[in-house]
């Protein structure tokens, strides 16, 4: 087992590489002031040319060690805005908050409604959809690591703000308070059950539904923060969505997703699980959005296209595969619908295990 001492030195190896002098295009401008900004955090933004009124916004929340431009360098955010026509948000941690450049996801002053980070991501929010006429019924938020963990966060506490979020290698919403807690849930110890992780969302709003729909990405070889989170964040979001218990599973890009239907019909979660990737962001280096680097990992599968494409910011049809049917189909993309029937047999067992792994299940 690592001590904490171990992976914070682990994850500040690589902070050099995202310093002040990056080595690559910075797409990135400031938005400017947003307000009190209780959390003390830094704010930019990517918009573009001639962007059309009611457009969509997306934010977008980087990794320990990283900064919001080596993030969009990374995983291409911005150069998809372009191409297709929406804002996006980039909140930045400050090194006063946290030396590693980690969002505090685990601070109790950061994580409610109205207070810290999570209340200075608001504003931002707040700012950008008044000065720029964004649609508000089309904001959505993403997010790696820590930065996914925060997504979760905003999610949880503003379930009203958003449409839909996706979580990359990240944390159900409040099951750690302390630092050596926040290690220990990492490495899925000391992780809530089913009832006790639905009863941590639910307390952190007065939200009543409609609920964002919600990604969940993980790398099954993630040894930083291991796949019982994954599991731990959808188990996180069942009760609310009351899905069917019964998922259905797809192979896409040689990776495997799976889908949980809420009573429309509609996919309400979904969880993609990258076969062999270790923690970081998907991408696709041949796709044009996105670089591979450090936390950015080339899997052959770009996640930045694949959740716009869940979001409806890019029409496109894909050609998929229903593992339990053998059957292959072609879909256009929509905004969270599946005409794939429930799942049998392997993909039960598949979840079973990993919430018995995760103390989830008995």
């Amino acid at each position: 087992m690592r001590s904490i001492s171990d992976t914070i030195e682990r994850l500040g190896k690589l902070r050099s590489a995202h310093g002040s002098s990056p080595l690559f295009d910075d797409r990135l401008t400031d938005l400017g002031p947003f307000g009190s900004n209780r959390g003390a955090l830094e704010a930019k933004i990517h918009i573009p040319k001639g962007l059309m009124p009611r457009a969509p916004l997306v934010v977008v929340l980087h990794g320990c060690t990283q900064t919001a431009s080596a993030y969009d360098n990374g995983s291409g955010w911005s150069r998809l805005a372009d191409d297709y026509g929406f804002a996006v948000l980039f909140p930045q941690q400050t090194r006063s908050n946290n030396a590693n450049m980690c969002f505090n996801w685990f601070e109790p002053g950061d994580i409610r409604g109205d207070q810290g980070e999570a209340f200075s991501i608001c504003q931002m929010i707040e700012t950008v959809t008044a000065r720029y006429d964004i649609d508000r019924s089309r904001v959505f938020i993403t997010g790696l690591s820590a930065g996914g963990a925060m997504a979760n966060v905003m999610l949880a506490t503003h379930p009203e703000l958003f449409a839909g979020g996706a979580i990359i290698a990240g944390l159900p919403y409040a099951t750690a308070t302390t630092v050596p807690e926040a290690f220990d849930r990492m490495r899925g110890h000391g992780l809530p059950g089913t009832d006790g992780l639905q009863a941590l969302l639910r307390s952190a709003s007065r939200h009543d539904g409609p609920w964002p729909a919600i990604s969940v990405w993980q790398g099954t070889k993630d040894h930083t923060v291991v796949p019982a989170n994954a599991v731990a964040i959808i188990e996180q979001w069942r009760g609310v969505h009351e899905v069917e218990h019964q998922p259905a599973t797809e192979g896409i890009d040689r990776h495997q997703k799976i889908v949980w239907r809420g009573k429309d019909g509609r996919e309400a979660l979904e969880l993609y699980q990258l076969g062999g990737m270790g923690h970081g962001t998907p991408i696709d280096a041949s796709s044009g959005y996105g670089t591979a680097g450090p936390y950015m990992l080339d899997a052959g599968i770009s996640s930045t296209q694949h959740i716009a494409r869940s979001w409806g910011l890019i029409a496109s049809f894909e050609k998929r595969v229903n593992l339990d049917s053998g059957k292959s189909y072609e879909q256009p993309a929509s905004t969270f619908q599946s005409p794939y029937p429930s799942g049998k047999g392997g993909i039960q067992q598949t979840i079973e295990k990993a919430l018995r792994a995760a103390g989830l299940m008995k």
